[in-house]
């Protein structure tokens, strides 16, 4: 059986290197950000869904909150380990089974680290894990490709070269998804590496459809990491808030 590409992808360091290497002073910001809208308690406990080495939910375990991460990933959760502390853990589990039941406060889904399953099904249960997984009145941020920004903004070549490593990137879409794909060329390879990424192209729409299925009722949405209004067109970003109102 063929390996999915997110499995054999995510657990490379090329991956981090590609998406990360830069980012923590901006996760910080999105955080900060973050917390001051929800504003929970001192005591809440929190769900990083997808948390890859854990830079967003080790951002929120320097506030004091109570977090778990989560990730498919073995390599990026045995250095996201490296990290843990009395209240800040972290397992490799896939999101699409069963986590905790009726046990947090807030779950959060950042940097598109959803969408990239074979199937609805597969997306079903993962938005059910999650709804499963929060308190009744409990918390659901998710952060998303805006669909239509993302068509009309696409460069679909480009190369970057970081450490030595040079990514060639080519990107499309079809009616249902964002492909990418990825040829990497390091000195320390015997031959280049190439990966291809597959995002569903869900809207609000669908989000909203999939949330309310599971008992999560979308309350607010915002088009960037700023908590601007959302436009159809104008926004790069589809962040979702959402409350459990139902067991």
């Amino acid at each position: 059986m063929q390996q999915s590409w997110f499995k054999e992808w995510f657990n490379t360091p090329y991956y981090h290197q590609l998406y990360f290497t830069r980012d923590h002073e901006e996760a910080a910001a999105f955080i900060d950000k973050l917390i001051s809208r929800l504003r929970p308690s001192a005591v809440a406990l929190m769900l990083d869904v997808a948390c890859g080495k854990g830079r967003h939910a080790l951002q929120l375990a320097e506030k004091g909150f109570d977090v778990t991460g989560i990730d498919l990933s073995e390599d990026s959760i045995l250095e996201a380990r490296a990290f843990e502390t009395e209240n800040l853990h972290f397992f490799q589990h896939d999101m699409r089974l069963p986590f905790y039941i009726n046990y947090f406060d807030y779950a959060f889904n950042f940097f598109t680290s959803f969408g990239y399953f074979s199937t609805q099904r597969e997306h079903d249960n993962a938005i059910r894990t999650i709804a499963q997984s929060l308190k009744k009145g409990g918390t659901f941020v998710i952060d998303y490709l805006n669909v239509h920004y993302a068509e009309s903004h696409m460069t679909h070549q480009m190369e970057q070269e970081i450490s030595g490593v040079n990514y060639y990137i080519t990107k499309w879409y079809d009616e249902h998804h964002f492909f990418k794909k990825i040829l990497i060329e390091d000195e320390n390879l015997t031959e280049p590496l190439a990966f291809t990424e597959k995002v569903a192209k869900f809207t609000l729409g669908d989000f909203t459809d999939m949330l309310s299925y599971h008992g999560l009722q979308v309350n607010e949405v915002y088009g960037d990491y700023n908590f601007g209004n959302y436009d159809l067109y104008k926004s790069p970003r589809l962040l979702l808030i959402a409350t459990k109102i139902r067991q």
